[in-house]
């Protein structure tokens, strides 16, 4: 698997995105208008997407967005380039949802329906974006992209720190962090993908099952160590986690 860095740096690759403001005023603004344009384009993807499904055409991305082909490959240096951006554009989604909802300051209970609920409105919103990532149908999808997993890997380590972090302040080991929190991602993004097919069950249902396993086996191992938390009460201290990628300052930089 690629690493996080890797795919980030290739998001910005184009010369639409990968040039460096030069203080010129008519330049820089010329640049950032191919930043915004290759952003919407995204957005038509993301469109496009859900009309057709996650068999995605670049023709598709064209239609939905009123444009040729020729115009989008200005934009995108080719469809593996895409690919990418809806990668980084569903990471985007997701963190926006997610990282609130981690460092919520409610009691425990609450705090991991919010952080649930984050995910499966995410997924729910944009079904075929996530069937997208998760298959790697798309055609021009790079041989080494895997961004579900790159996700997975970097809402793993956060909850490795926060369960270590709480752990600590109740003196136990923390050695159990980090397989509990792979764990508990797992066991979400297998639920959430299985949810997707089946639709067996509402949002709030399939969150709250889960809230109650995810309890459970906290609550358990806390009392094996002599160690009772209400699950309706905020903690005394609220430990927080930074969750995102870093994006290359010459994505950012466009003034």
């Amino acid at each position: 698997m690629r690493r996080v860095t890797d795919r980030v740096k290739r998001s910005g690759k184009h010369p639409s995105a990968g040039e460096p403001a030069t203080g010129d005023a008519r330049r820089d603004r010329w640049r950032k208008h191919r930043v915004e344009r290759r952003a919407e384009f995204v957005e038509a993807a993301l469109k496009a997407l859900d009309e057709r499904g996650p068999d995605l055409a670049m023709d598709d991305v064209a239609v939905a967005a009123g444009v040729t082909k020729p115009v989008l490959y200005r934009h995108f240096a080719d469809k593996a380039d895409l690919y990418d951006a809806l990668g980084q554009r569903g990471t985007e989604l997701l963190f926006s949802r997610l990282v609130p909802a981690i460092n919520a300051e409610l009691a425990p209970v609450p705090r991991i329906r919010m952080a649930l609920d984050a995910f499966f409105t995410v997924i729910e919103e944009h079904p075929n974006l996530y069937r997208l990532l998760v298959r790697g149908s798309f055609a021009g999808k790079p041989a080494d992209a895997d961004v579900v997993a790159e996700d997975k890997e970097l809402i793993a380590t956060a909850l490795t720190a926060l369960l270590g972090d709480y752990m600590r302040m109740f003196n136990m080991d923390s050695g159990a962090a980090e397989p509990w929190a792979y764990g508990i991602v797992g066991m979400v993004q297998n639920t959430g993908e299985w949810w997707l097919e089946r639709r067996s069950m509402s949002r709030d249902s399939v969150v709250e099952y889960l809230t109650q396993i995810i309890w459970a086996a906290i609550d358990g191992l806390a009392r094996q160590h002599g160690v009772t938390i209400d699950p309706n009460k905020p903690l005394e201290e609220n430990k927080i986690v930074q969750l995102g990628r870093v994006r290359p300052k010459e994505e950012t930089d466009v003034s």
